[in-house]
């Protein structure tokens, strides 16, 4: 190594004055250029508003009532603030990607990035089912439940399936052809749809809001389980919670992707001109080595990290008032007609959407049609985004394990969306029940693999200098998400196996 090198590699880089909106003074203009800013965290809220939302919070609604509205705010606080904002910060600050840090953990090389992997693939295929079969059989409602043509029990199943598995291939093809842009735009219209509708449907059943404000202050209560509530709930309580935990919020992948996504729109030093040679110098060491040492420069680069706090923050208030409004809607809806025995049955088997609709109808004739855009938009909008999320972080980790991989966007997502249809189709023409397809889907990549990726976006705050480093109260919350992850997670694992064992040893399967 020359002279000439070796001085300008010791080098401090010299950040960009920032210029963004955050720089403006406040008025109107500025406030609409704040919100234009909101995108990669929509993107998140949008996936994470999935089967969790529309199907597990409103059940979990149906059988507490209002009394878990606390385990909603705190899993939003764990993985849509602590979790995001932590994982994207680190790329914000340094200009490297996370993958590239990662993938040099002491042991195998990457192993934790394939572990990561692992985890979400494994559960592809019964996370996509959860979310297609009650679309699925919803569908079959719209489409036929008026005509005069009668099938068998049988051959009503197989139209459902036909049309669970019709709904993935749509959502897998196009997305082929969905730029992330394209993908941006369109998640932040469905988060707004979200918002407005899911209010606009919780306004309408009138909920008891002091109930639901004692229910979000009552941190660590439980609700006395009814004796009407769900086999799985009574048998297992602690699984239940944690999958509803779990559920709120996206899988592990979609917080990981988010500090590549921010690196699309150039917050932070990603904007910087000369990032190909802080990527490289970071690569060939570590952040400490460019990043300059002299406060105001420490200063200019903190500042110009603003728009990811107001991207996950807006983010987080999306996936809270969704999911706080579904829980309200079936606390005040479907906890007390399942109380008074009037909807005996009610949410048997696959047609939980189905029931839903049917009982919001009764609330009010408009309401359904509010219940359908929503729902729909946002298990499309969930689908839609998973594509376009597997294959960048794919490449991105397989790039940073192993360089000379020839990884290629168009050959992995083909390979994704293949893999996608073929794991889901297999789940959805099994006869595997839905709750158990979402306790093991909450264990592997909503919990087990989330805390593992809290526990690297510690790791990667401890790898900046210490200037650099998250506030102590962000570092003492992401702490704590850290050991509440791993908590939940103990809990789901646990209550997996031993479900798992009465299935397949003990009662058996079922539809």
């Amino acid at each position: 190594m020359s002279d000439k090198t070796l001085t300008n590699t010791a080098k401090k880089i010299v950040p960009v004055p920032y210029q963004g909106a955050f720089a403006e003074p406040w008025s109107l203009r500025k406030l609409g250029h704040l919100f234009a800013t909101f995108g990669p965290a929509a993107i998140v809220a949008s996936v994470a508003i999935g089967a969790g939302e529309t199907i597990v919070v409103v059940r979990a609604g149906a059988w507490a009532g209002y009394g878990l509205l606390w385990l909603v705010l705190l899993s939003v606080l764990v993985k849509g603030v602590f979790v995001t904002y932590l994982l994207g910060r680190y790329t914000a600050i340094s200009g490297e990607p996370i993958s590239q840090r990662l993938a040099r953990l002491p042991g195998p090389r990457g192993w934790l990035l394939i572990t990561l992997v692992v985890l979400e693939m494994a559960a592809t295929g019964p996370l996509w089912a959860a979310i297609a079969r009650p679309c699925g059989d919803l569908l079959h409602h719209l489409l036929f439940s008026g005509s005069a043509t009668a099938i068998g029990a049988s051959q009503e199943l197989m139209v459902e399936r036909a049309l669970s598995t019709l709904f993935i291939v749509a959502a897998v093809l196009l997305g082929l052809v969905l730029t992330y842009d394209k993908l941006e735009k369109q998640q932040v219209i469905i988060c707004g749809i979200l918002v407005l509708g899911t209010v606009m449907g919780t306004l309408l059943v009138r909920p008891d809001f002091v109930a639901a404000w004692w229910g979000t202050i009552s941190i660590g209560t439980v609700p006395e389980f009814p004796t009407w509530a769900p086999d799985s709930v009574r048998l297992h309580p602690g699984l239940t919670l944690a999958t509803t935990f779990g559920y709120v919020g996206g899988s592990v992948l979609g917080y990981i992707v988010y500090a590549n996504w921010i690196s699309l729109h150039g917050w932070g030093l990603t904007s910087h001109p000369q990032l190909e040679e802080i990527q490289r110098r970071a690569a060939a060491g570590r952040p400490a080595d460019y990043l300059p040492d002299d406060p105001a420069l420490v200063a200019r680069i903190r500042q110009s990290i603003a728009p990811l706090k107001w991207d996950v923050g807006c983010g987080a208030v999306v996936l809270w008032i969704v999911s706080a409004s579904f829980m309200m809607a079936g606390a005040a809806v479907l906890y007390p007609l399942l109380a008074s025995g009037e909807l005996d049955g009610a949410f048997a088997g696959w047609s939980l959407l189905t029931d839903q609709a049917y009982i919001w109808r009764n609330v009010h004739e408009s309401l359904i049609w509010v219940y359908y855009v929503c729902i729909l938009v946002a298990l499309w909008g969930t689908l839609q985004a998973f594509p376009e999320i597997y294959t960048r972080v794919i490449v991105d980790f397989g790039s940073s394990i192993w360089p000379n991989g020839g990884w290629t966007r168009r050959r992995v997502q083909l390979g994704v969306s293949l893999y996608v249809i073929g794991s889901s189709s297999v789940v959805i023409w099994s006869d595997v029940k839905f709750d158990t397809l979402t306790h093991v889907v909450a264990f592997l990549t909503t919990n087990l693999a989330v805390a593992l990726s809290m526990a690297a976006a510690l790791y990667l705050n401890f790898q900046l200098p210490a200037a650099y480093r998250t506030r102590w109260w962000m570092l003492l919350g992401g702490v704590a998400a850290a050991i509440i992850l791993l908590a939940v997670s103990l809990v789901s694992g646990i209550g997996v196996w031993q479900e798992l064992s009465i299935e397949l040893f003990g009662r058996g399967s079922s539809v």
